[in-house]
């Protein structure tokens, strides 16, 4: 039975990694650790209880002990690391917690990993990966037009960004100094089922289920990049398999759209679902509010490397993808709920007040 360790596998997208893996390979074997942090969420994992092929660790990946620890039982054949301080807004309210996790506790996992490594047998060495899942929010910010190459020059411009580019470079140079097999992914936005709802997709389902205000950044007319969140797993999953140890790969959903585009799309599938005759339109709800500090103006990924490379290629368009994920919301408000109990309660982050 082939072994992966999985680090944040209780958050979104490490959650929709395990759970998407689990039920398409028999043979696999999870050992999964995750802090518990406020987008931790063991109710996303609940459909694996039971289930042997599932290990949870709950701790941090910058507990050396720990990690060398599950190591050295479990003789994982991969890493896949999504463990990481992610959300920008509170990356500006706090930034020492995301140079902590996202830069000292990867550089913890690389080290551990290569003790792991250089001490497996030739074949094995030769078939371990160690694949590190990053951002595109590294590259900085682009004009009207472009997008964002393997080769782009690392210009982040948030707390999280730069601790994330830091951990990228610790990747690279792991693999560059020592010879471990690394790869590393830089996606576009994720959008899908289980995640937080800090976050824009899912904050403006539920305000808009709920008839509140819909908070839009400045103008709103931000550029992302949208890929749905199980066209990614698959993209890790093709890398982790076909790619070439030491190399970068982008993944994107080749789907540009500005923030208002998106809230307005929400607003639209949401009326349809939950139609509000005496409310109307939740268009209405929208309220631009000031915009984020140092807010970038538009990413967007070329991924043609990993498309002709290993053939992935997104396969659920925007609309598909949004509908999917507005139809998850509405029928998971026992998930919703168990969330929204914790320490987020909806409330603005990220405007640079820490007091």
């Amino acid at each position: 039975m082939r072994t992966l360790l999985v680090t944040g596998g209780a958050g979104f997208i490490g959650g929709n990694y395990v759970l998407r893996c689990l039920s398409q390979d028999e043979d696999l074997r999870i050992v999964n650790l995750d802090l518990l942090t406020y987008a931790g969420n063991l109710d996303t994992l609940q459909p694996l209880r039971g289930d042997s092929r599932h290990l949870f660790v709950h701790g941090d990946i910058g507990d050396a002990g720990l990690v060398s620890d599950l190591f050295d039982r479990y003789q994982p054949d991969a890493v896949v690391n999504f463990a990481a301080e992610s959300h920008v807004d509170r990356s500006i309210d706090g930034p020492g917690a995301f140079v902590e996790t996202n830069i000292v506790g990867t550089l913890n996992l690389l080290q551990c990993a290569l003790d792991h490594w250089k001490q497996l047998p030739a074949s094995a060495r030769e078939g371990f990966r160690f694949l590190h899942v990053s951002t595109d929010e590294v590259y900085g910010s682009l004009g009207a037009t472009g997008a964002f190459h393997e080769t782009t020059a690392y210009a982040p411009n948030s707390p999280y960004a730069a601790s994330k580019a830091g951990s990228d470079h610790l990747v690279r140079a792991f693999r560059h100094t020592y010879g471990l097999p690394t790869l590393t992914t830089n996606c576009s936005n994720n959008y899908g089922p289980y995640q937080f709802p800090e976050k824009l997709i899912p904050l403006m389902i539920l305000n808009a289920l709920g008839l509140q205000s819909l908070p839009v950044y400045g103008d709103g007319l931000q550029v992302r990049d949208w890929l749905f969140v199980n066209d990614h797993v698959d993209a890790i999953n093709t890398v982790l398999g076909k790619g070439q140890p030491g190399e970068v790969y982008n993944v994107g959903g080749l789907s540009e759209r500005t923030n208002m585009q998106v809230v307005e799309a929400i607003c639209d599938a949401v009326d349809q679902l939950r139609p509000d005759p005496g409310f109307g339109s939740r268009r209405q709800l929208i309220e631009h509010v000031t915009d984020r500090p140092g807010h970038d103006r538009r990413y967007a990924i070329d991924c043609n490397k990993l498309m002709d490379e290993t053939g992935w290629a997104p396969s659920v368009d925007f609309e598909t993808g949004l509908q999917h994920t507005v139809d998850w919301y509405v029928q998971n408000n026992t998930w919703v709920e168990r969330v929204l109990d914790g320490s987020y309660q909806g409330e603005r982050l990220g405007l640079g007040d820490n007091d």
